[in-house]
């Protein structure tokens, strides 16, 4: 078979099983944060570059 052709009856083939049982739950609440958010919306692009530099510096000094 040639690249990037397709054949519906391989797929067919390669059907997926799934056991109900052996799905774990997920808990979609178990990295919740509470933060606060800032935001300037008069900040010109200098400053608002001149931060992201700032948060840049701060992540490689951790």
């Amino acid at each position: 078979m040639g690249f990037g052709s397709y054949d519906e009856s391989e797929q067919e083939n390669q059907q997926q099983s799934t056991d109900d049982e052996d799905v774990e739950a997920v808990d979609v609440h178990e990295h919740e944060h509470d933060g606060e958010v800032s935001f300037e919306n008069n900040a010109g692009t200098d400053e608002l570059i001149d931060r992201l530099q700032d948060m840049k510096d701060d992540d490689e000094e951790e």
